[in-house]
């Protein structure tokens, strides 16, 4: 219900100002746009970062990227002898032995060579593994299994 108390005056919007409408309007002949150059033709605008024959800003403070990364990742390379003090319940897989500390929190793949020997019989699990560490965990009794590999996508 209206009453004087809750009554709002209609708001004013002023008018825009329409340019290139004569002399006497206050905006005409050149209609704010100066005298000749690029700016003053109709459609005459800059891309965004522009800097005419100067390097752009947003180019020019980016670091430069100089070397190269090598696609092929190396492998953590872990030898029998090390195996029987990694596993758990005869199974070896990249988890335990970071666990037992034979190769670091940051290791990806994982590679057993055939240094040393092997007695018991274990379960390996790895990324790769050489022809002679192959033969002498099957040797041994045991089995190898070879992982896949998903390369990831950061870096």
């Amino acid at each position: 219900m209206n009453s004087l108390s809750n009554l709002t005056p209609k708001m004013h919007r002023r008018a825009k100002k329409r340019v290139g409408r004569g002399s006497g309007s206050g905006k005409g002949s050149y209609s704010g746009r100066g005298i000749k150059g690029q700016r003053s033709r109709s459609g005459g605008k800059h891309k965004g970062g522009h800097a005419g024959k100067k390097m752009p800003l947003f180019v020019s403070q980016l670091p430069k990227k100089r070397g190269f990364q090598s696609n092929n990742r190396s492998f953590a390379v872990v030898n029998l002898e090390d195996l029987s003090s990694a596993s758990q319940k005869g199974i070896v897989t990249p988890a335990t032995l970071r666990r037992a500390h034979k190769i670091s929190d940051r290791t990806v793949r994982v590679k057993v060579l055939g240094t040393g020997t092997i007695s018991e019989k274990l379960e390996v699990r790895a990324h790769a593994f050489s022809a002679s560490a192959k033969d002498a965990i099957i040797k041994a009794g045991g089995s190898v299994h070879v992982l896949g590999f998903k390369p990831s996508t950061s870096s």
